[in-house]
């Protein structure tokens, strides 16, 4: 059975186009965002645009789908203006993703802009404690791991758990970015790498939360924490890593996602999925 392969896909000119679009670079699973992701002002996701969508999206090959937040959110600002404003923003966001049917919203956790590693986890839980009082319940959060750049909270395992310890009334979810993880110094390229990578992940939150995982190689070193994603295998990674990962039976039913620039008429999305596919040993 083929694992759920796709890409992050443009909503250019309406939502359901998405479908169309990853289904002619032959996804089988899917990441959008519902508006432009650096700007705070939306309008509303009207419900023939959400009924478009589930249609679209019902008629086609496509399995997972999941949504990703705006960059703006950071739910970890101590300036209190941006702290609520990142609330309302990722509240919307939430009801969106239940509009469309979409069962996860992927978000980085936040930067604490200075205020110390600890207020910060403490802040993004306050935060996501008043957003799921109303939120609907059909949605799952997931938790992205970050490369560490800045302030970025989310770059080692623990700050993961520590926010899932602090919000224990959400059952969270883990969006596994391989390129971020491999720059916050946790190095997968190697077979003996990846088994300890994921023992450590296993370890402290579970390999069973892991909902959705990003693939992306590095341009950048191991520890470099900086994010900057590459082509599959073209990076620091490399395909020994990837092949780790697409053989692991524990994940095979996960949605895979790549989040690198497609190239002229999508051809690099398309090599990037068939190396995925080659790696899985499905082709």
């Amino acid at each position: 059975m083929s694992q759920p392969l796709g890409v992050h896909a443009s909503i250019a000119g309406g939502i359901d186009r998405a479908i169309s679009r990853g289904e002619a670079v032959g996804c089988t699973a899917l990441q959008i965002f519902t508006k432009n992701a650096s700007r705070w002002a939306a309008s509303p996701l009207a419900e023939e645009a959400a009924a478009a969508f589930r249609r679209a999206w019902k008629a086609s090959r496509i399995g997972p789908v999941y949504v990703h937040d705006s960059y703006l959110i950071n739910l970890a600002a101590p300036d209190e203006e941006k702290w609520r404003k990142s609330q309302a923003a990722f509240l919307d966001e939430m009801r969106r993703c239940s509009a469309l049917g979409v069962p996860g919203l992927v978000m980085h956790p936040g930067a604490h802009l200075g205020a110390g590693e600890e207020a910060g986890l403490r802040r993004i839980a306050v935060a996501l404690r008043a957003v799921l009082a109303e939120a609907p319940p059909d949605v799952q959060i997931l938790l992205e791991t970050t490369a560490g750049m800045g302030s970025h909270l989310g770059w080692r395992f623990e700050q993961l758990a520590r926010i899932m310890d602090l919000v224990p009334e959400h059952a969270f979810g883990v969006c596994f970015d391989t390129c971020h993880v491999f720059a916050a110094g946790y190095d997968l390229s190697d077979e003996a790498g990846y088994a300890t990578v994921m023992d450590e992940f296993d370890r402290l939150i579970g390999c069973q939360r892991i909902r959705l995982f990003h693939l992306n190689d590095s341009k950048k070193p191991c520890g470099s924490r900086l994010d900057r994603h590459e082509h599959v295998g073209r990076g620091c990674i490399g395909e020994t890593g990837f092949t780790c990962l697409m053989r692991d039976e524990r994940f095979a039913g996960v949605a895979k996602i790549i989040e690198t620039p497609p190239g002229e008429d999508h051809a690099d999305d398309l090599r990037n999925l068939a190396l995925l596919r080659r790696l899985a040993g499905e082709s």
